[in-house]
């Protein structure tokens, strides 16, 4: 999983991120499309927009998000067919996995990555 990284996409590019991945469904405030030199964007694998609304960056629903998120991520062929690409590309080359959230911890991108982490496995 050394392949695959998370950062906000707020913080500076770097040449090391290699394949650079939105993982959110909206686009993130205040970022052009030249500042955040993505060379994808999946905003299908981001959760549901019920779900994404019902959650709310919330802390103390994050336990009940983070499972009905990994049911999505496991069920929904289009969320299924990004991750393998994700693997795909991470075959050969550094993935970094960009999101918009302020909360470093409390957000999809964990979950995502986690899930990530024990499909490689």
């Amino acid at each position: 999983m050394s392949n695959i990284i998370l950062k906000r996409v707020y913080e500076p590019y770097d040449e090391t991120d290699g394949c650079r991945v939105l993982i959110d469904r909206l686009w993130p405030r205040g970022i052009s499309k030249d500042t955040a030199r993505l060379s994808f964007w999946f905003k299908e694998i981001a959760p549901s927009p019920e779900l994404r609304k019902w959650f709310c960056h919330k802390p103390e629903l994050f336990e009940e998000f983070k499972v009905k998120y990994l049911d999505e991520l496991r069920t929904n062929e289009q969320k299924q067919g990004h991750i393998n690409q994700i693997f795909e590309i991470a075959l050969n080359k550094r993935v970094t996995l960009l999101y918009g959230a302020k909360d470093p911890i409390y957000n999809h991108a964990q979950v995502l990555m986690e899930e990530l982490s024990r499909l490689q496995y």
